[in-house]
């Protein structure tokens, strides 16, 4: 049975940059984790993202809705990530600002 990891990141961009910044940055994700993390797949559907990733070899599902003032995400780690479940909430949560803090080159 997974671990579900639940995220909040406060922002201040407003919906529509916070999801411009969002999208973006999951393409950044995946060439900086390399083979570590992979999006499987990934569908928005306004300012929501329904997601299935690798991480570490092991398959993820996972969430993210976006809102005016914070992003908020969810993600159902495998049995064999659980225990790591506090250290992977540190990683996207830092992850996740570092995604709507930088700028994005348009």
């Amino acid at each position: 049975m997974g671990k579900p990891v639940t995220v909040d990141i406060p922002h201040n961009l407003g919906k529509e940059e916070a999801i411009r910044r969002l999208k973006n940055g999951f393409g950044q994700v995946r060439s900086s984790f390399g083979d570590k993390f992979a999006v499987l797949q990934d569908d928005w559907t306004g300012d929501h993202l329904d997601f299935q990733a690798s991480l570490l070899g092991q398959k993820t599902n996972g969430k993210v809705d976006v809102a005016d003032d914070h992003v908020h995400l969810e993600v159902e780690l495998p049995w064999m990530l659980a225990m790591l479940a506090d250290k992977a909430k540190a990683l996207v949560k830092k992850q996740g600002q570092l995604m709507l803090e930088k700028p994005v080159k348009k």
